[in-house]
């Protein structure tokens, strides 16, 4: 679904942000995707919304080579992805329903079948008895969820998390993972940028660790802990 073959990022300041990454991920995985701020998470996740392009190497995603996608094509292609923010990136001056259906109505969908997926997705999240609220009126958990719905009402085959838990407590960022569990076990593949160490320890999930835009070798999360700092590759770093 996902494979990074040799990939390079150079920007024009001449700082490498990424440097000769390879991995894949399966259709229906979940993994996370974790390191030291700097080590190049959001380029990584820029790379696959198509916000920026590599300087050197191959992404395929949905058996697509993303180098043959021009501009035109780039809107077509990002429905395939459904994007969870930290910062939920909502309309408070519209309420839930409007919210979750935005994109829909970009893409053209009518009202009325617009109005079937929104309330399907609200349903999924636990949130169908809300969509006629503001944003402002709900829970920061809540207004996570309304973020969660909008990313996966066109029923994208790949959703991308950047901290979708960094503002939460413990038990709103377990309920949070719940849910893209459950979008992992239909079959769509979850990737999660995230630092919280405690949050990947919780969970049994692969872990694709970068250090200065390289990809280190997968870790056991558990190991980690009982390392030293200068040991363990998800300990922070300056830059």
């Amino acid at each position: 679904m996902i494979a990074f073959q040799q990939v390079c990022k150079r920007y024009a300041n001449g700082k490498d942000a990424l440097q000769q990454v390879t991995f894949q991920l399966e259709t229906g995985e979940l993994a996370f995707l974790t390191g030291h701020s700097g080590a190049g998470k959001s380029t990584l996740l820029k790379l696959l919304t198509l916000i920026e392009r590599p300087s050197q190497g191959q992404i395929m995603v949905d058996n697509q080579n993303l180098s043959a996608i021009t501009r035109p094509g780039v809107p077509y292609y990002r429905r395939k992805i459904g994007m969870v923010f930290q910062n939920h990136q909502l309309l408070f001056d519209r309420t839930v329903f409007d919210n979750v259906a935005l994109p829909l109505l970009i893409s053209g969908y009518s009202r009325k079948d617009a109005g079937r997926r929104v309330r399907a997705a609200l349903d999924k999240v636990g949130l169908l008895s809300k969509e006629n609220l503001l944003p402002i009126m709900l829970s920061g958990g809540e207004q996570q969820r309304v973020g969660i719905a909008r990313a996966v009402v066109n029923k994208p085959p790949i959703l991308l998390a950047d901290e979708p838990t960094g503002n939460l407590d413990p038990a709103l960022s377990a309920e949070i993972m719940d849910l893209f569990q459950q979008f992992s076990q239909v079959g769509v593949t979850v990737l999660v940028a995230t630092h919280d160490l405690s949050l990947i320890n919780r969970y049994d999930h692969r872990s694709l660790v970068l250090k200065e835009g390289a990809l280190m070798e997968e870790v056991d999360p558990d190991d980690t802990l009982q390392k030293p700092a200068d040991e363990n590759p998800y300990a922070s770093e300056v830059g």
